[in-house]
């Protein structure tokens, strides 16, 4: 059944890759495309009749009519939002609120569509099987893979549910993957990050690790706790790791702000880089991954 899962989605792979390359051969048209898609859809919210979104031609219309700015002087279209009110950053009404508590502005509520969840989770899909496509390793999909994400709970007391955003991504998880997900939801719902985590490395430590994906700082602490309960487990787990998907760093920054034993005997010698516009760089004959996106 293995063998199976694995033929499958080397094919599924070959197939998305060369639905990816139709796109991404041509950019400009692509983004043009897409921007115009956008601007079309959102013309006849509120925002987009205050920034006149149906005059709009160019890229150099909307810099001109939709000014950058921060949160705050967005926030009296969200709160109208909050309010349940439709149609005024995007047609009808999110399905969410990611709600984040950043350092400046306070709670921070963030609109999100069920489309823009569904394309947030199809790139993190695509990641994974260009890695499967450019390395023609698919050993991953039969293999467990950890989330480390936000607690999947949402506050349902609304029309408009409200939670983390990567909590929020939780309940998008394709059903092909749900078996080889990990840590368990119940794990997953637990609120205290330490404990958490403490939870999540006794669920995985004894497991046949394929994937381990989250933003750096989430994964450098599973690692250091990982190593603080038994070296020896960090060295097993390192060394059957097929793929470890991040974002927002780039793998140089990685390289120098990761403590020493997980970046020394993973990242350093084994790395798959996503590129724009080249294929991706390989470093080792096991085809493992590091891709930072």
């Amino acid at each position: 059944m293995s063998g199976l899962k694995a033929l499958a989605a080397k094919i599924f792979a070959a197939y998305i890759e060369k639905k990816t390359k139709a796109w991404s051969t041509s950019p400009i048209a692509t983004q043009e495309a897409v921007f115009q898609s956008l601007l079309s859809t959102a013309k006849n919210t509120a925002f987009g009749m205050d920034h006149h979104f149906d005059q709009i031609n160019s890229h150099q219309d909307f810099i001109r009519r939709v000014p950058v700015r921060d949160y705050e002087a967005l926030k009296p279209y969200v709160t109208r939002v909050i309010k349940e009110e439709p149609n005024v950053l995007w047609p009808g009404l999110p399905s969410y609120f990611a709600k984040t508590s950043g350092t400046t502005s306070g709670a921070k509520y963030i609109p999100i569509t069920a489309v823009s969840m569904k394309e947030q989770v199809r790139a993190s899909r695509d990641a994974i099987l260009s890695y499967i496509h450019q390395t023609k390793n698919a050993s991953i999909v039969t293999k467990k893979m950890i989330f480390l994400q936000g607690s999947p709970e949402l506050d349902e007391s609304k029309n408009i549910k409200t939670g983390r955003l990567s909590g929020i991504s939780a309940h998008y998880v394709p059903n092909y993957l749900q078996k080889n997900r990990l840590p368990s939801w119940e794990t997953n719902c637990i609120e205290d990050w330490e404990t958490k985590v403490d939870a999540i490395v006794d669920e995985t430590i004894n497991e046949d690790m394929g994937v381990i994906a989250g933003i750096p700082s989430w994964v450098q602490m599973y690692f250091e706790k990982l190593k603080a309960k038994a070296v020896n487990q960090l060295l097993r787990f390192l060394k059957i790791l097929s793929s470890l998907f991040m974002a927002g760093l780039t793998i140089s920054h990685i390289k120098q702000n990761s403590s020493n034993l997980w970046a020394e005997r993973w990242i350093l010698s084994n790395f798959f880089q996503l590129q724009r516009d080249s294929s991706p760089i390989r470093t080792n004959r096991t085809q493992k991954a590091c891709c930072c996106v």
